[in-house]
């Protein structure tokens, strides 16, 4: 067993959601070290205030971990909770993800009607994703899809004022949160591709503290890790970004096979490609990561980057 740390600051955005994933994390520590005082360092980030412009339109979603990685910098913290979905895949040299925690439902999530299929033609549906708004459109042209900023009490709040018909969210969020009895479906993969990491949780921390690191591996979770490295390597591969909807999901199959399934299109649905494969084991995850994103590209994936 390794030493206790003292104590341990824990930089976090200050959503409902962020503080409890944070508190999710402390938590997790103060068991594993009763000894070690744990405590929040909450603070806004440029990705929480520019509520106006899509996040593609301001820098990404890089944007709401910035903060967060000058107060570890700056010794104002030991480490940082994100959502795995929010951090970049290419970090900064001076940090690492010292690891990644047990994903919870990773689908998304319809909230205000049962199905799309059942919407008039011009209902507008809110999201925050150029991933789902193309696969919303794709099978839905006769929909039209509105950005949607936010937390996600916002983003309810939103819905429930009649700005939108229906809301599409990431079904994490909203069980995290005590909000189950607002989901009205789940969708399933085939439907609405997720995102790389989405529903897991990554601790990031300076590269130079391999003692944190090794503290903060008694929290990763083996399968996620293993999945959400496949899902990464493909968008990290094709030079992902939130301005580009691309989608990839892996699953650990119950034979140990490792499944990989990846997903590239264009925001107004109408062009797309995906691809998908299975490796015996699941000891080199980012290989199949590359692997299926070599099969986007050549069915023509750096065609629908070009901006």
């Amino acid at each position: 067993m390794l030493p206790s740390p003292k104590s341990l600051t824990i930089a976090t955005r200050a959503s409902r959601l962020a503080l409890w994933q944070a508190e999710h994390v402390a938590s997790r520590l103060k068991i594993l070290y009763p000894d070690c005082a744990v405590c929040l360092r909450p603070m806004s980030t440029r990705g929480d205030e520019v509520l106006d412009k899509s996040l593609s339109a301001v820098g990404g979603k890089g944007l709401f971990i910035k903060e967060l990685e000058f107060a570890l910098l700056e010794g104002r913290a030991d480490l940082a909770v994100h959502s795995l979905k929010d951090v970049p895949m290419e970090l900064d040299p001076a940090f690492v993800l010292a690891a990644v925690t047990e994903r919870e439902d990773p689908r998304d999530a319809l909230i205000g009607c049962e199905d799309l299929s059942i919407l008039p033609a011009g209902s507008v549906i809110g999201t925050s994703s150029l991933r789902r708004q193309a696969m919303i459109l794709a099978s839905f042209p006769h929909l039209k899809v509105q950005a949607l900023r936010g937390n996600l009490d916002t983003r309810l709040s939103k819905l429930d004022s009649g700005m939108y018909k229906a809301i599409v969210l990431a079904a994490a969020g909203l069980k995290r949160l005590g909000y189950t009895q607002r989901i009205a479906k789940i969708f399933s993969p085939e439907e609405i591709l997720p995102s790389a990491g989405q529903g897991a949780l990554g601790i990031e921390v300076l590269a130079g503290r391999q003692e944190l690191v090794e503290v903060l591996q008694a929290l990763a979770d083996v399968d996620t890790t293993c999945c959400t490295l496949a899902e990464r390597a493909v968008s990290k591969t094709l030079g992902g970004s939130c301005s580009m909807p691309l989608a990839a999901h892996a699953v650990l199959q119950a034979d140990g096979k490792l499944w990989l399934r990846a997903w590239i299109g264009v925001a107004d649905g109408s062009r797309s490609i995906q691809a998908q494969a299975v490796q015996a084991q699941a000891e080199a995850p980012e290989a199949l990561g590359k692997r299926v994103a070599v099969l986007l590209q050549e069915q023509g994936a750096q065609e629908l980057l070009l901006p």
